[in-house]
């Protein structure tokens, strides 16, 4: 053990059982976070299903957490243990990857680590992603064709039909930044309906298409208050 004196040795392998005991003392002591006994005798319910799933949620929540947390104590002690062995054995202090001395600095932080930094496991951040990520987007989800430079019906156009029926969003929830009333918080609530170009809302034409008249409407007003347009070009 090179990096590692005898005394060194001996401090840190008190100090991984009087982990080890600590462990089992807390996990015997909560009956393993709770989950000695079932989900219904938990609850006192008759039954865990209920005639609505939100009922029981807090309940589910707080299980979850404790099987998470159960899961880590019982890979600490597993870690405990094969440290433990490797003591027995001569190995301990040495990276089960590439055989180098692991730093006493390390072996002092972490008593139980078996492998030196750059090959520790888990180190590597994964790029997996929760399934159910892809159905938590926005309403309309992986219907929308926004990006594929489609002109079409979608399913952000079948959402904007539903969405005028009324949402659960507010004008202090809603996407669309500075909104202050309800006609402006659906999304894309602003966008063209029925034309394109903003001058296609005003300008018409006859039957042959060859005489060419400007309605001043509405969206004509705005067209101009936005400097769009050219007022030089207005008919007097």
């Amino acid at each position: 053990m090179p990096n590692a004196t005898a005394a060194q040795l001996a401090h840190l392998r008190s100090r991984l059982e009087a982990e080890k005991r600590e462990l089992e003392e807390r996990l015997s002591q909560n009956e393993h976070n709770g989950l000695a006994s079932s989900l219904r005798d938990n609850t006192g319910e008759l039954s865990p299903i209920d005639n609505h799933p939100a009922d029981l949620g807090t309940e589910m929540f707080e299980r979850s957490k404790d099987l998470a947390l159960l899961e880590q104590e019982d890979l600490h002690l597993a870690r405990i243990a094969d440290a433990l062995e490797a003591l027995d054995n001569g190995s301990y202090g040495q990276c089960r990857a590439c055989g180098q001395p692991i730093p006493y600095e390390r072996l002092e932080a972490l008593p139980d680590s078996l492998y030196c930094l750059e090959h520790a496991p888990r180190q590597e951040i994964s790029h997996h992603r929760p399934v159910e990520e892809e159905f938590l987007a926005h309403p309309f989800g992986r219907s929308s064709r926004d990006d594929d430079d489609y002109n079409g019906f979608d399913g952000e156009d079948a959402w904007q039909i539903v969405e005028q029926w009324g949402t659960a969003e507010s004008p202090a929830t809603s996407e669309n930044a500075n909104v202050g009333d309800y006609d402006h918080i659906g999304i894309e609530a602003d966008e063209n309906d029925g034309f394109v170009e903003s001058f296609e809302s005003f300008v018409a034409t006859d039957i042959t298409g060859n005489h060419v008249s400007v309605i001043r409407n509405r969206h004509y007003k705005q067209y101009m208050d936005h400097n769009e347009g050219d007022h030089e070009l207005e008919e007097q």
